[in-house]
């Protein structure tokens, strides 16, 4: 024992150097694990082999936005709660000047192509009289289309979908979320190296003082990246739901602590980024449902049609014809969603003050369970948690030899 005193005492330079190094290697560890699961966005190195690597979340992107969109759908959105709060009256003033324009434009185009020759025999203020019948229809036709929308969300939209898509299709998004929603959590993992790692080093510092083992260093190293790493990620989420410990302290996982926190900025992230009126809208009118919308359009500006010529149906008949009739309401159905993005350009604001996305998802993030709650971002680590944690254990190891020879020389 006398020995190990007088070495120590003779280099304790080398030893008070220990505990902090080991802090070092339980930060540095973290650090990289932590960027490895987001960096790089495409694969970097020899297809095929070991020689590279591509970020944890972007390598399964895939699997990772339909989870995403999976716990979207199930657990934090319904879209018809979305379109229920816009006001179609509200709405119709919004766009009552492209309205008009759109449905005078259309009105003119349809007519002037489908039945020429009695357009044009028409007198300027009988065009006008007649587009100003059809314009006087168009509040109604806004109102209809919003309680469709309403009643028949589910078939006209696939909210999973365009999120599947979206993130799939956007690296860099699915990355943002899952990196902006737990950025205090990866900030507490890469801490928490330094505090595990150097009461860690302050065992091996004594263990190296007693045997002089060159295993110590590397052993202990690869211990201090294993341990922590592991330890650090199941703090994040255990325990589910608060402990009473001894003294009055509650324990409780970091991120189910944050819920309020987290609830804010995910509904933030998911209204600004994902479920946007540009991206649903585009979803709508172009995604994998959006025959029913053409449909649906299409039966709506032909009741309307109807309705503007029912006092003078026989007429109509006689002139035009139920066959060019019928080809005036398909027409008209084909430009009125052609001209829907433009028509409602100006209502933009409105719509995503109305729909209120953001407050929406935060509070049914609110009302989840501890497990579903932990869903969000409990994926992002599963999957290839052991890959992280063995990264801190070879990083660990390699700082660790050097220690070695830094000792030894």
């Amino acid at each position: 024992m006398e020995a190990v005193l007088d070495d120590l005492a003779g280099n304790w330079p080398l030893y008070a150097a220990i505990p902090v190094v080991a802090a070092l290697i339980g930060y540095v560890t973290k650090r990289v694990a932590i960027e490895m699961m987001f960096r790089p966005l495409e694969f970097v190195g020899v297809r095929g082999t070991v020689l590279g690597w591509q970020g944890v979340v972007p390598r399964h992107g895939g699997r990772m936005a339909a989870t995403a969109a999976d716990l979207l759908t199930r657990n934090v959105l319904d879209v018809s709660d979305v379109i229920a709060r816009i006001d179609p009256a509200r709405l119709t003033r919004e766009i009552e000047q492209p309205l008009l324009r759109a449905v005078d434009e259309i009105a003119r185009e349809v007519l002037a192509e489908q039945h020429p020759r009695l357009w044009e025999r028409l007198p300027p203020m009988a065009q006008d009289l007649l587009v100003k019948h059809v314009q006087a229809g168009s509040p109604r036709l806004v109102g209809q289309v919003m309680a469709e929308l309403r009643d028949n969300i589910d078939d006209l939209l696939d909210v999973r979908q365009l999120s599947v898509q979206r993130l799939t299709r956007d690296k860099a998004l699915l990355v943002k979320l899952i990196r902006e929603t737990s950025r205090p959590e990866l900030a507490f993992i890469a801490r928490s190296g330094i505090y595990f790692g150097f009461f860690l080093g302050i065992v091996q510092s004594i263990v190296w003082a007693l045997t002089k083992n060159p295993l110590v260093m590397p052993i202990f190293g690869a211990c201090i990246g294993l341990f922590t790493d592991w330890l650090a990620i199941k703090l994040i989420f255990v325990p589910r739901d608060p402990i009473r410990l001894p003294g009055g302290f509650l324990w409780q996982g970091k991120f189910q602590r944050r819920r309020a926190e987290v609830a804010r900025e995910y509904g933030e992230m998911i209204a600004n980024e994902l479920l946007t009126v540009d991206n649903l809208l585009d979803a709508i009118l172009r995604g994998p449902k959006s025959d029913r919308l053409v449909a649906m359009v299409r039966r709506l500006v032909a009741d309307t049609v109807d309705e503007q010529v029912s006092s003078a149906r026989p007429l109509v008949r006689a002139t035009i014809g139920q066959p060019r009739l019928d080809a005036i309401k398909d027409a008209a159905a084909r430009r009125a969603l052609d001209r829907l993005p433009g028509t409602l350009a100006p209502a933009r604001g409105y719509l995503a003050r109305a729909m209120d996305v953001a407050t929406v998802v935060e509070q049914r993030m609110m009302r989840m369970t501890s497990v579903e709650y932990e869903g969000l971002l409990r994926p992002a680590f599963r999957q290839d948690e052991w890959k992280l944690v063995a990264v801190g254990g070879v990083i660990g190891f390699v700082v660790g030899e050097l220690q070695v020879l830094l000792m030894l020389h």
